[in-house]
């Protein structure tokens, strides 16, 4: 059976935890930063995990993560 390729775009965006969990980045942290208050800037820095209805989605686009 042939090898499946990766999704390069979502290799560089999630990365798997020792349990088998997706971590990823939050989004809105890129411009516009001025309006947002410091303590929402400083929550954007943390990561956070893939959500159970989209863990399959990106299961399927790291298949050897």
């Amino acid at each position: 059976m042939p090898k499946i390729k990766t999704r390069r775009a979502a290799a560089k965006r999630f990365t798997v935890t020792g349990s088998g969990e997706f971590k990823r980045n939050k989004a809105f942290k890129s411009h516009i930063l001025e309006k947002k208050s410091p303590k929402r800037k400083r929550n954007l820095r943390k990561a956070a995990m893939v959500c159970e209805a989209d863990y399959s989605r990106v299961k399927h686009m790291l298949p050897y993560a």
